[in-house]
């Protein structure tokens, strides 16, 4: 870029994120913390919403927020709930989880928006409200992006990159040609934000019952939301909404209403399930609903973005600064996708479950259940997709077994390895007394004798690992980054 300008008179950055919802607030977040110039633009004037439809972080999005100092200040937010029981039938128990994180955090997504936009601000991104991207043309050099301000008046700025986190209905998706296929899976589900005259038994109280479905979560201002469905009130979004709509669906799906009051906001809305057959187009790339849509059923939704965003923020930094090997941002692709895919047919599951209409499907429903609570294989990949901890990514033929896996918190001599991924570099670890020329990462050690040599990606993934290694392994190793190019051609 160069330092040229655009045609508001500004410097360009590096990236343009169009989208301050919680992905594109991460991933701005992090370029800038990496040094990497990042402009935000943002249809809506500057306000955080009270009025989130998203409410719950699962453990690996914590473990990427605890890399990022922030898990602590959220998790005193919220409250933390360590088992879910499903469809009277199965008990899911997170106090198992090998994570620090071992529960659900159960937190309106503004509050999440609240952290990372003040991170983001504090790392110097540029923040520009009520600006809405009307088309964009990009060339070998860069991408070009036309905006539209608050008066009508039209500009263009210019970036390296583009990166649409910009919802649903994205410009930046349409801009590049991309359709969004899919479908509405559910029709006219309710939200309210209720007060409560009686506490529900668990903090989380769910289940589905003849034509009705409903979900009751706490938040900690002393208000509750409530999701619920009623198969027999099929009715378009516009359709008004009163308190005594949500009561009724409450007293079918779960037998009592709790003395529902007070209602501060309702909504009535569709769940669509849709996916972008690409996440990269050229220099532009989709992230979180931008790219993908599922129902709220796992309450997947926002942390995937968030996990989108963490997957694509070191790759551009290392693209920016000319560190990127040959095929690494085309990886982005490669990894999310199928991730992607994975959790629209997960939540789509769910949703289907808790809609089965007939006796010998609530019949089936209730066998599943029972078998995914009883085998323990199947429980335990279950419960991985949904909080994120049990996904990999694709691995080079021939790699150690741990490449491509999900760093846990390893204890290091030097404290914890998601303390030192907070640098956002990569980091290598050594065994005890073994030390390594590692250029721009951040060199630890085993806290055991464990004599196995690590280096994690600044998303907390194992991009390579070796038994007894040396030098020239780990030379190589941090030059290549382990891209898996076999996996760039699925």
């Amino acid at each position: 870029m160069n330092g040229t300008q655009d045609t508001t008179g500004a410097t360009n950055p590096a990236v343009i994120v169009v989208g301050s919802g919680p992905t594109g607030l991460l991933l701005a977040g992090d370029l800038a913390a990496a040094g990497v110039p990042v402009t935000l633009l943002e249809k809506r004037r500057h306000e955080i919403s009270n009025l989130s439809r998203a409410l719950v972080l699962h453990a690996r999005t914590l473990e990427q927020l605890d890399a990022r100092g922030l898990a602590d200040e959220l998790e005193a937010k919220g409250r933390t709930l360590d088992r879910l029981r499903l469809f009277a039938h199965l008990d899911v128990r997170l106090d198992k989880l090998p994570s620090r994180y071992n529960h659900l955090l159960v937190l309106p997504q503004y509050e999440v928006e609240r952290v990372l936009e003040r991170r983001a601000i504090e790392a110097g991104v540029d923040f520009r409200y009520e600006s809405e991207v009307t088309g964009l043309t990009q060339d070998a050099e860069g991408v070009s992006v036309e905006v539209r301000g608050q008066g009508g008046e039209s500009s263009t700025r210019r970036a390296a990159y583009v990166v649409g986190a910009d919802g649903l209905h994205s410009p930046v998706r349409k801009a590049i040609g991309l359709p969004f296929p899919g479908k509405s899976a559910i029709r006219s589900l309710v939200l309210a934000d209720v007060k409560l005259a009686e506490q529900p038994a668990s903090v989380l109280t769910v289940n589905a019952a003849g034509d009705a479905f409903a979900f009751i979560a706490p938040f900690a201002d002393g208000y509750y939301r409530v999701i619920g469905w009623n198969r027999a009130r099929n009715v378009p979004d516009s359709e008004p909404l009163d308190l005594e709509e949500v009561k009724e669906i409450t007293r079918l799906a779960l037998g009592r209403d709790y003395g529902m009051h007070d209602a501060r906001w309702m909504s009535r809305f569709h769940s669509d399930e849709r996916q972008a057959p690409a996440y990269r187009v050229g220099r532009v790339f989709l992230a979180g609903d931008a790219a993908h849509v599922h129902t709220p059923a796992g309450a997947q939704g926002m942390n995937t973005g968030l996990q989108d965003a963490v997957n694509l923020s070191w790759k551009l930094v290392e693209a920016v600064n000319g560190r990127a090997p040959e095929g690494l941002l085309d990886t982005y692709q490669s990894e999310r996708h199928p991730i992607g895919k994975t959790v629209l047919r997960s939540s789509g599951g769910i949703v289907r479950l808790a809609m089965a209409k007939r006796p010998w499907s609530r019949a089936g429903r209730a066998v599943l259940a029972s078998f995914i609570g009883a085998v323990r294989p199947v429980r335990d990949k279950a419960i991985g997709q949904i909080t994120g901890i049990g996904y990999s990514y694709p691995a080079p033929r021939g790699a150690h077994r741990m490449t491509g896996r999900r760093a846990p918190d390893i204890a290091l001599k030097e404290g914890r390895l998601y303390e030192a991924l907070r640098e956002g570099r990569f980091v290598l670890i050594a065994p005890r007394g073994v030390e390594f020329e590692a250029g721009q990462a951040v060199v630890t050690h085993w806290a055991s004798d464990r004599r196995t040599t690590v280096l994690v990606r600044p998303d907390g993934y194992v991009a390579w690992a070796a038994e007894e290694a040396d030098a020239g392994e780990v030379g190589a190793a941090l030059e290549n980054r382990s891209v898996d190019r076999s996996a760039q051609l699925q």
